[in-house]
């Protein structure tokens, strides 16, 4: 049975810091494209950023400069840091796993990220 379980999220001001955490099991970790997406209100889900199993990292435009995504292998692990966190960052943060190969996908059940003052 794959899990892939995100923690990390919360209330923080504008201008601060978050890391979420997703931890992942029932897959070979090493070999899935990792991802983080997210859904705000009345939004669609979008792509923040994403780590190739062969370590090519990208992110949409308007993270870029400010959130770093990571993975540690050895513990099934994929991080999102978060810094200079702006309002419209708030949202429902998804941790996603794909395999480029066998096309299987995979979602966790999403953390809240909440930016205000």
């Amino acid at each position: 049975q794959v899990q892939l379980v995100e923690s990390g999220g919360g209330l923080v001001q504008p201008g601060g810091s978050l890391r979420l955490s997703c931890a992942a099991s029932g897959i070979i970790f090493s070999i899935y494209t990792m991802g983080w997406y997210r859904q705000a209100p009345g939004k669609q889900r979008e792509l923040v950023a994403t780590f190739t199993s062969g370590g090519v990292t990208n992110y949409t435009y308007s993270v870029k400069g400010r959130f770093t995504i990571s993975r540690d292998n050895a513990k099934n692990t994929v991080y999102l840091q978060m810094n200079s966190l702006k309002p419209e960052d708030t949202a429902v943060y998804y941790c996603n796993a794909w395999n480029p190969r066998s096309r299987r996908n995979y979602w966790g059940q999403g953390t809240q990220v909440t930016v205000s003052s």
